[in-house]
């Protein structure tokens, strides 16, 4: 149930590659159900007690009330209903894996080190909360290791066992009071780091960042193989001599002070210089040829909606960026001045809670661009909060001296906006985990 979903579907892909038979379920058609059915699986709209005919197991979303009809109807008939992180921890566990863990960066690096793994001659399988270009999907089938992506905004994942944890950052997204909205799952952020702790101490290796403040203090297990990596003088693996341009950063890989060879991460930012060295860092952990890895990620643009380069609106470049909460805009915003272009961001707050919660923050990572337009907020099923819109964003950033801020809540005006004052330095990122990456789709003249 919920096939249509980037989780679920990336399982039943990973699933029907096994040689299960493999059907599913959506309110709703989509993009992602029409490829699962063009990939031979039997996707069915609505949801009916009929669907459960034949079957042995009903895997079903985090988003499905327990007491759904359809669930309900598979208790009766005997059918085990299996949360989605119980099938993760069966494919962790069916051989060599690696779980990417931390509150942001988890689709771009878990994409890099497949991308990294194959092309350094091994033959990873892959879960991926993202579409990754190299592979044309969310998934891929390979003989191993397995890297998954791990949602941390599900309770469960803590109790997950990998071979290797990848450990990216721990901040304070997905925190809120419980039954205040369905979308939130921690009610403190103590909770939700002890789980990253309890993941990483139940892994056999952890490779974590070392440029993320505190994040050694979560490792207490005592004789765990643990490295790390970043820009920091004491990582393990660590990039030295970064030299960034409009497109990307170039660097040098060191281990342990031993040059392993040069790289360059097509997506500008520190966070994907990072994200590009977990992934050959991975890579050498697993005996893969690190120059080779390196060669396959100087050509990878990233996956989908993750620093998405869309197109051009009269030599204006569009880019379309997932980031949500404070920390992903700020790096959002970085990239975008790496360009040396004049940056002009449309931002879609997500979720009511969570801007609450963070609209200072948000409002402070906006801060060095050029020009700011305000969406409102992508409610994501949540229920309004009285007083909490996004003049609150506005209205800091004005406060703080930025006249290049604007609200528009209306979309076409937006677009007139942009349409009229466009100019071929400009760069325009559209961010959010939202609908806005049809602007910038309008803009470039790119259907959807």
């Amino acid at each position: 149930m919920g096939i249509g979903g980037i989780g679920l579907s990336a399982f039943a892909r990973l699933l029907r590659a096994r040689g299960f038979q493999v059907s599913g379920c959506d309110a709703q058609p989509s993009e992602l159900t029409a490829q699962l059915q063009a990939e031979g699986i039997d996707v069915q709209i609505g949801h009916a007690a009929s669907h459960l005919e034949g079957v042995n197991v009903l895997i079903a979303s985090e988003a499905v009330n327990r007491l759904h009809p359809e669930i309900v109807a598979a208790r009766r008939a005997g059918i085990e209903v299996r949360p989605r992180m119980a099938l993760m921890e069966e494919l962790l566990a069916s051989g060599p894996s690696v779980g990417v863990v931390g509150t942001h960066g988890k689709t771009t690096t878990t994409s890099m080190i497949a991308v990294a793994m194959h092309g350094a001659g091994l033959d990873p399988a892959a879960f991926v909360g993202g579409i990754v270009p190299s592979f044309g999907s969310n998934a891929r089938a390979g003989k191993g290791p397995f890297v998954a992506e791990i949602d941390e905004s599900d309770q469960a994942f803590g109790a997950l066992r990998c071979q290797t944890a990848v450990f990216l950052n721990a901040d304070d997204d997905h925190i809120g009071t419980p039954g205040k909205s369905q979308a939130i799952y921690w009610e403190t952020v103590e909770e939700q780091h002890a789980a990253f702790a309890r993941f990483v101490g139940q892994a056999q290796q952890v490779l974590y960042c070392r440029d993320w403040p505190g994040l050694a203090e979560f490792l207490t297990r005592a004789g765990q193989e643990v490295c790390s990596y970043g820009v920091a003088e004491d990582a393990d693996y660590r990039a030295v001599n970064l030299r960034p341009d409009p497109e990307g950063t170039a660097f040098s890989v060191l281990r342990r002070g031993q040059l392993l060879g040069e790289a360059r991460v097509a997506m500008p930012g520190l966070h994907n210089v990072q994200n590009a060295l977990a992934a050959l860092a991975v890579t050498d952990l697993y005996g893969g040829d690190v120059g080779a890895a390196a060669q396959a990620l100087a050509s990878f643009g990233g996956p989908r909606r993750r620093w998405e380069r869309v197109g051009h609106l009269e030599g204006a470049v569009i880019i379309d960026d997932y980031a949500h909460n404070a920390a992903k805009v700020a790096a959002a915003v970085q990239a975008a001045r790496q360009s040396g272009r004049r940056v002009r961001i449309v931002f879609q707050p997500h979720r009511y809670l969570r801007t609450q919660q963070s609209w200072p923050r948000l409002a402070d990572s906006l801060m060095f661009a050029d020009e700011v337009i305000l969406l409102d907020i992508a409610a994501a099923g949540e229920d309004a909060i009285p007083g909490i819109d996004s003049t609150l964003i506005a209205g800091r950033m004005y406060a703080l001296g930025h006249r290049g801020i604007h609200y528009m809540p209306d979309v076409a005006d937006v677009l007139t906006h942009l349409r009229g004052t466009v100019q071929p330095t400009d760069i325009i990122v559209t961010v959010g985990a939202g609908d806005v990456w049809k602007i910038g789709r309008a803009l470039a003249g790119v259907p959807f």
